[in-house]
């Protein structure tokens, strides 16, 4: 008898195990964008803004990233993309600010500080997140669209600009070691 009862319990924590790994992590499929410097269309646009504030721990398994978002935080874990950047594995866990501002003493290579517009695309079904950058990267403003499969269609705002998905120069925590104050003079003007 208690064989059955390990055996259904097993059975019944090995789903509970599988449904909690589908919840909190996933394939993220997000395409980049530069934005164009006309006026602050994307701003007047928004229907949310937030001040995000994140570092890197050193890995080179993965990218391990503490952020914290106004009065949130969270522990990121992503895999190396396997096709150019568009995809790849990602897990989010949320952490009290206490934890996120202990972490931020282990990461290396300085802090990336910008603000987040929220953005609906022109026909409602999509979220862009235009993030404006500060300090050594200050000038530079992307957006990102998340997408639910890699060849999913989506309607773009007016600023949207040239696409980056993949370019190393436009990840975060690249640009840390080597920020846009250094490399703008590459970008035609309206993005500079």
């Amino acid at each position: 008898m208690d064989y059955l009862w390990i055996d259904f319990h097993r059975s019944h924590l090995h789903r509970f195990n599988h449904l909690c790994y589908e919840l909190m992590s996933g394939l993220e499929i997000e395409r980049k964008f530069l934005v164009k410097k006309k006026g602050d269309t994307y701003k007047r646009a928004a229907f949310s803004c937030s001040h995000i504030q994140q570092g890197y721990i050193p890995s080179d398994a993965a990218t391990v990233r503490i952020r914290r978002r106004d009065d949130h935080a969270f522990l990121t874990i992503k895999g190396k993309s396997q096709d150019g950047g568009l995809s790849r594995y990602e897990f989010e866990k949320e952490i009290t600010l206490d934890e996120a501002l202990q972490l931020l003493r282990l990461c290396r290579g300085g802090i990336i500080d910008k603000h987040r517009y929220l953005v609906k695309s022109p026909d409602g079904q999509h979220i862009f997140e235009v993030d404006e950058f500060h300090g050594d990267n200050d000038g530079l403003v992307m957006a990102e669209v998340e997408l639910s499969s890699a060849d999913e269609t989506f309607k773009k705002p007016d600023f949207i600009g040239a696409e980056v998905t993949g370019d190393r120069r436009f990840y975060n925590k690249h640009m840390l070691k080597e920020p846009f104050s250094t490399w703008r003079h590459t970008l035609p003007e309206e993005y500079r």
